[in-house]
């Protein structure tokens, strides 16, 4: 990365590898953010069938 980095510098491309490194940032943050909000909708799912179970168990216990 060093030679990239250095190549880059010596045309006076920063601008290039200063938008390269933000837009390699942000996308690593959404596909982060897109785990963790599929995880979360996971754990609600398995959240509310636990629930519907307990409802469903209490039911025939009357």
């Amino acid at each position: 990365m060093d030679e990239v980095t250095k190549v880059i510098a010596e045309r006076g491309d920063l601008a290039h590898l200063a938008l390269f490194l933000w837009a390699t940032g942000s996308s690593g943050l959404l596909i982060w953010s897109l785990k963790e909000l599929a995880a979360a909708n996971r754990r609600f799912n398995d959240f509310v069938t636990e629930i519907s179970n307990l409802n469903r168990l209490f039911r025939r216990e009357e």
